[in-house]
């Protein structure tokens, strides 16, 4: 493993990967393949433009000509696909650049590894692929799968190629699973930067519904760890949960954002809730475990320190929120607001 391609690495956990994997190892040379879709961000690698082991090449992964084009040309061994469209409330209001992108973009890379020998293609996917749990109870890897969402149905599917390659072909992949990421450089349609940009200007906070729905937050750059462990250690052919094993309200992920931006309650807005909103996620996490990974955030930490991020790095977000996010934010939240 030194040629690495990483798919979708201007986006948020992509990028933050690239950073990491560029710090950690003398010796790798990344590539990012990136679209540069909305949440697609040159910005976001800014801190590694300037290092020789690191390039940049704009292309689709559903276009198997450029992605076996650029294998070839930087002489990569292994894959390690973040390329998804990611946020459920869009693939709800437009579903199929979420399939194309999730289900034929991962077989075109799929293909393109087997055909050219690769020696790795990692997987990243989520814990929406299991759909809501139940209380009580933490999902495990070989838990069926349940996506309850075009964009957790897209996931899933992706997963089920990757198996299916391992087992007819015996290409050499890996699945992992991670709960809610935050952390810098993510778009700001996602909670959190969105909760925490629209606090800085003292804008009211749409929380969906009742505001109790469970999640794990875990910083962004833990999940990197464990990505990075799982491609080194993990048992080819396996999937691996990253998380915290420690759940959090939505209600109290917010208030804590409120608190350390020194923000009133009264910005909490409650709103319709979002079609099809999984109640609970909740990730048995033994297994990466096992291999030695620890989180190093408490979800409390995670959050607060994603919180100051976006208040110390306004340059990065305002532009963002000054542009077309602007007609995209009243399409999903008018109504809502309308009805709060």
């Amino acid at each position: 493993m030194k040629n690495i391609l990483v798919t979708g690495g201007a986006g948020f956990i992509g990028s933050n990967f690239v950073i990491y994997l560029l710090d950690k190892y003398d010796d790798y040379n990344i590539v990012v393949y990136d679209k540069l879709t909305y949440a697609g961000n040159l910005d976001n690698l800014l801190d590694v433009s300037d290092d020789p082991r690191y390039a940049f090449v704009r292309g689709d992964i559903c276009d198997p000509v450029a992605v076996e084009e650029v294998i070839q040309q930087y002489e990569i061994d292994t894959i390690v696909n973040f390329a998804a469209e990611t946020h459920v409330d869009r693939s709800i209001m437009n579903p199929d650049a979420f399939i194309q992108t999730g289900v034929y973009g991962t077989y075109v890379l799929l293909e393109a590894a087997r055909r050219l020998g690769l020696e790795r293609y990692h997987q990243i996917s989520t814990d929406e692929v299991y759909g809501h749990i139940p209380s009580g109870y933490s999902s495990v890897e070989t838990d069926k799968l349940d996506p309850r969402s075009p964009y957790a149905a897209s996931k899933a599917s992706g997963d089920l190629l990757v198996n299916s390659y391992f087992i007819t072909y015996d290409l050499p992949v890996t699945i992992t699973r991670g709960s809610n990421n935050i952390g810098p450089y993510q778009y700001p349609e996602k909670v959190l930067p969105l909760f925490t940009t629209n606090a800085l200007d003292g804008l009211p906070l749409p929380v969906y519904g009742d505001g109790r729905q469970m999640r794990e937050y875990q910083y962004v750059v833990d999940h990197c760890e464990a990505i990075d462990l799982v491609l080194h250690k993990g048992q080819l052919g396996e999937a691996y949960n990253i998380g915290t094993g420690v759940e959090m309200e939505n209600l109290e992920m917010v208030e804590i954002i409120l608190d350390t931006l020194g923000q009133p309650r009264d910005l909490i807005h409650h709103v319709k809730d979002r079609e099809g909103h999984d109640r609970r996620y909740s990730l048995n996490i033994d297994k990466i475990r096992g291999l030695g990974w620890e989180p190093t955030h408490s979800p409390a930490e995670a959050v607060a320190k994603t919180a100051r991020w976006y208040r110390d790095n306004e340059w990065w977000w305002r532009k963002i929120k000054e542009g077309d996010f602007k007609e995209y934010y009243e399409k999903q939240y008018g109504h809502r607001w309308q009805n709060a």
